[in-house]
């Protein structure tokens, strides 16, 4: 009996042990474990949109609110977390490094989405368009938003310099377009790509703009980037790449001499795949490395 109680306490302590190590090892390893951090989250309040919207801002390596340090600005639509800001921020991110060294070090401001068929497209006269798709048209709210409330906010809250680039793809890019026509200071560079320049039957297409005359002095270096994408999804019908060419044409037909367009036609990529290849040639095309 004796030899059995005695059994029975090693076994209890074994036990015990063996879950005390257990636990031991599982709080050790707890402890291992870290968030790995890309950016903050910021939320501002918008009167100009009258509703909160979410920034995904990721700072450079080495970045110092402290430091006298200046830096560029990419602002990215579509940035949500999981839309194109992770991937978008890697591409910078990539090109930063030392043996790369091809963009100088950006802050990147992703705009996170609440409805981009609203937020990017101006007012369409096209009957059918707007039945399909009915929270469309307020694009100009959007571009005071982004001119008089997001730019002084990012310029106030980090330390940024006068460069300031916009990257849009599809209704994304049509919107980066409006903005080059319609308000192109407020950017100095474009990363326009598969725009969609069908909405309102290419009225965009159009316009006139200062950016064409040759009283417009500011630098500015516009990529639009296309890949075979075929019929755009409109009422009328409009082919993406050839929208896209139409664009590029026109703005090649500036009389400024500080406008410089890339186009750049990517026929293995479509739609769905061309943002993050457009992004790297893009990044290749407007700074080109000294060799």
């Amino acid at each position: 009996m004796n030899k059995a109680i005695r059994l029975t306490t090693v076994l209890a302590l074994t036990v015990c042990t063996t879950i005390l190590f257990g636990q031991t090892n599982k709080n050790a390893e707890q402890k291992k474990v870290k968030p790995f951090i890309l950016g903050e989250i910021h939320e501002i309040q918008s009167a100009e949109l009258s509703e909160k919207r979410i920034l995904n801002i990721y700072l450079p390596e080495g970045y110092d609110r402290a430091d006298t340090a200046r830096y560029p600005v990419v602002y990215l639509l579509d940035g949500s977390a999981d839309e194109d800001f992770i991937h978008i921020t890697g591409l910078y991110q990539f090109n930063n490094f030392p043996w790369i060294n091809r963009v100088p070090k950006s802050i990147v401001v992703g705009i996170a989405n609440v409805d981009r068929k609203r937020d990017f497209t101006y007012p369409t006269t096209i009957t059918e368009d707007f039945k399909k798709y009915p929270t469309t048209g307020q694009s100009e709210k959007f571009i005071n938003f982004i001119e008089k409330e997001l730019q002084p906010y990012i310029d106030k809250t980090f330390n940024t310099n006068t460069s300031k680039t916009i990257i849009g793809q599809s209704l994304g890019g049509l919107l980066a377009t409006e903005i080059l026509l319609k308000k192109p200071r407020l950017f100095n560079k474009y990363i326009i790509i598969s725009p969609s320049l069908w909405w309102d039957n290419g009225s965009l297409l159009n316009i006139q703009s200062e950016i064409l005359q040759n009283t417009f002095k500011e630098k500015t270096d516009i990529y639009i980037g296309v890949g075979k994408e075929g019929l755009g999804p409109g009422v009328t019908p409009h082919v993406m790449e050839v929208d896209a060419n139409l664009l590029a044409e026109k703005i090649k037909k500036t009389q400024s001499k500080s406008v410089t367009v890339y186009f750049d036609y990517l026929p293995q990529e479509d739609h769905a795949t061309i943002t993050h290849q457009a992004v790297f040639n893009a990044l290749r095309l407007l700074y080109p490395l000294n060799k």
